[in-house]
């Protein structure tokens, strides 16, 4: 584990007890925290790396998305062909930069969809990713072996898995995270120039809509901006929506179209996660495999086991 705050710390305590697990990072804090709770972690991060590289083991980049470069640069020269997956809340970036940085890894993109606006060490617990679905990329030419190892991993943490495309993933999550992070900014910032008064009558409405406006700010810059391609489209469409409740507003002084919308998609997003779901079975060593998981997963379907020595995958979908 390369990496040591909140999603990788949790992620090696999840993982302790299943396998043989190791950590570094840069923070003296976050490693004197771990060996402190019985984990095997320091700061060396090129010992971490060769010592991956000697068992072949599989690599989970925990780092901030402007850390990336520079470990994949620790990578390629320490573990170059071990199997690399990550946790970062991009994934066309990620992709991008792997296959320039290091290439000769077997690359397989993930990322939980867990956290909480704390962060570090301290902050992790085995617990994090139950019930939660974690995205690993699947891409036009992936190894479906190497695929499996790491959906395995995320099985084993708690998770649902999710197969998705880097394209398709982070259209996705521009629209039910990154987004919001944004708005929770502005929301935060509109209500505080409100002064006292507006702090003593926030309610539910202000904490439901601000909470992960607490956030560390370098986090949430990171995913946004690092997503950019695919945020810009999304926050038009969103300045687009309160441009014609602010015009409606204005105008006529009704809110209808606005607000019966958005009642509406919270109802179809509640209805998609109650469907009755039925299972299915994908053949990983099938020649379509790539294909048909990538369909699963744009049809929110997820794998929820891996069987026959993570030959097959099996799971539900709507």
């Amino acid at each position: 584990m390369i990496g040591l705050g909140l999603i990788g710390g949790s992620l090696l305590r999840a993982a302790a007890g299943k396998r043989t697990v190791w950590g570094a990072t840069l923070s003296e804090a976050d490693a004197g925290a771990a060996r402190a709770d019985g984990f095997d972690c320091g700061t060396d991060l090129d010992a971490a790396l060769r010592r991956a590289a000697e068992r072949d083991a599989l690599i989970v980049l925990a780092v901030p998305l402007t850390a990336l470069d520079e470990t994949l640069h620790h990578v390629a020269e320490q573990a170059p062909e071990c199997l690399l997956t990550d946790v970062t809340s991009v994934k066309g970036p990620v992709l991008r930069a792997v296959r320039r940085w290091a290439p000769d890894t077997r690359f397989v993109g993930g990322h939980p969809m867990a956290g909480k606006a704390e962060s570090g060490w301290s902050a992790g617990t085995a617990g994090l990713f139950d019930g939660a679905a974690w995205v690993v990329g699947v891409e036009p030419g992936t190894d479906l072996g190497d695929w499996a190892e790491v959906a395995a991993l995320a099985l084993e943490a708690g998770a649902h898995v999710v197969p998705a495309g880097a394209a398709a993933h982070d259209e996705a999550v521009a629209r039910v995270s990154h987004l919001p992070h944004l708005l929770a900014a502005v929301l935060s910032a509109v209500a505080a120039e409100g002064g006292p008064l507006a702090a003593a009558l926030a309610a539910g409405s202000y904490a439901d809509g601000t909470r992960v406006a607490g956030s560390r700010p370098a986090l949430v810059r990171a995913m946004t901006e690092g997503n950019r391609e695919a945020l810009l489209p999304v926050l038009d469409d969103a300045l687009g929506r309160l441009g014609a409740a602010r015009g409606s507003l204005a105008s006529t002084g009704g809110l209808a179209v606005t607000i019966n919308a958005g009642h509406e998609g919270k109802q179809t997003f509640a209805q998609a996660r109650e469907a009755q779901r039925t299972g299915v079975r994908i053949d990983l060593t099938a020649p379509d495999a790539v294909e048909a998981l990538a369909a699963l997963g744009e049809r929110g379907g997820r794998i929820t086991a891996l069987t026959d020595e993570l030959r097959t995958a099996t799971g539900e979908v709507s």
